[in-house]
């Protein structure tokens, strides 16, 4: 791999683990209290249970999409999207969580491999190629990790 390269990967893991100039996910959900998960604020759409559990669908599905020829997406909206604002255990919350930070390191490996050609199109989609992937999970990851940040203010539960 080019030093060129080895930057750009560097930056790009930065990206997907780091907040830089702003919170992290694990730092958005991070003690927050377990009768807050499924509230949903006067005014807002969804709570933050349904953001967490969007994020690891969108996430599942940009990682698949990436290593497999043959995914299939769940159908938009609804496949995106828990129908209830409440996480139905705390196991599914937990679980929710560990796959979030599973695909994240696994999409990492995916662009650490030795012989990775970021801008390589995919043999399937029209035209994406990992550098696009990479910087979609970043970019929607952030817009939803400031959206919990929003909702736990409105809830009394950020510092």
């Amino acid at each position: 791999m080019s030093k060129a390269n080895k930057e750009l990967v560097k930056s790009l893991k930065e990206l997907l683990t780091g907040g830089n100039a702003h919170a992290t996910f694990e730092d958005a959900v991070k003690q927050l209290p377990a009768k807050l998960r499924g509230v949903v604020p006067d005014g807002m759409p969804y709570s933050i249970w349904q953001l967490v559990d969007h994020i690891r669908i969108t996430q599942w599905d940009i990682l698949e999409f990436s290593r497999d020829p043959k995914h299939t997406s769940p159908s938009w909206p609804e496949g995106y999207w828990p129908e209830k604002p409440e996480p139905p255990s705390e196991a599914a919350w937990k679980d929710a969580l560990h796959q979030i930070k599973k695909n994240n390191e696994e999409f990492i490996t995916l662009l650490e491999a030795p012989d990775v050609d970021l801008f390589a199109p995919f043999s399937h989609g029209d035209g994406q190629h990992l550098l696009r992937e990479a910087l979609l999970i970043g970019d929607h990851t952030s817009y939803h990790t400031g959206e919990i940040i929003v909702l736990r203010r409105l809830l009394g539960a950020w510092k």
